[in-house]
């Protein structure tokens, strides 16, 4: 690693374990949750919600416990009691699929409301939810909350749902839903994780029943000129790990 991306790349411990990085030189907190806090922007961003996905498994016959979305909507609950953002940008992919919305318990779309109150509330599209949030704002009866973009900027960042195959300076993406794998203590660790190489920044699934893709696989790593850090979730904390130890 250069003297330059070691420099950017340096994370700094923040009081929640969350780590503070730079990318294109835009303050970027790494949360615990899985979520960014933005600070220069007031903003938190989450990607990957896959609201309902229990209830998209039920309805095929493959019985999950229907808690998946209360338990995502804790999360961030939490992040926007810790933080109170004046922005909340959701990343694509919020809902599992077409019929999410009209599936959700009618507590859960009323917290989605209390959540967005007084708040820049941003859906943005993603593969799974196109259709949903389409159909979200043509009908009156299911209309959420805020405003629906295929992606925005925010200063030096590009906010969009799935990394473009030619790096975007300041690029913030989701999508692939990322996990490192190290060997700690002679047994396999596996944990969801941000990337980034300080000139873009893939975050990690926040949804409760997400899975996840290897770092090393050619679809994330390729997104890269040279080696990023990897960034896992632990219970209280995020911990830097360098590419050369993941396998």
């Amino acid at each position: 690693m250069n003297a330059a991306l070691k420099a950017t790349l340096t994370p700094a411990r923040r009081p929640c374990g969350s780590l503070s990085v730079r990318v294109m030189g835009e303050a970027c907190v790494l949360r615990c949750s899985g979520a960014l806090w933005l600070p220069d922007h007031g903003t938190l961003v989450a990607g990957d919600l896959h609201l309902e996905k229990g209830s998209a498994f039920a309805a095929r016959g493959q019985m999950l416990p229907p808690y998946d979305s209360r338990a995502t909507l804790d999360r961030l609950e939490t992040e926007i009691a810790d933080l109170n953002p004046e922005r909340v940008v959701l990343l694509g992919d919020s809902f599992h699929d077409a019929k999410s919305i009209g599936r959700m318990a009618a507590d859960d779309r009323a917290r989605l409301d209390r959540l967005a109150f007084g708040r820049d509330w941003v859906w943005l599209e993603g593969n799974h939810d196109r259709e949903a949030l389409t159909a979200a704002d043509a009908d009156a009866v299911s209309r959420l909350p805020g405003r629906i973009v295929g992606d925005m900027r925010l200063g030096a960042l590009f906010l969009t749902h799935e990394p473009m195959p030619e790096a975007q300076d300041g690029e913030v993406a989701g999508h692939l839903h990322p996990c490192a794998r190290v060997v700690a203590h002679a047994r396999m660790v596996r944990r969801s994780c941000f990337v980034t190489d300080g000139r873009r920044l893939i975050l990690p699934a926040f949804g409760a029943f997400t899975g996840g893709l290897n770092v090393k696989d050619t679809a994330i790593a390729g997104l890269f000129a040279q080696p990023p850090m990897a960034a896992a979730l632990g219970k209280d904390r995020v911990h830097p790990l360098a590419w050369a130890s993941l396998v």
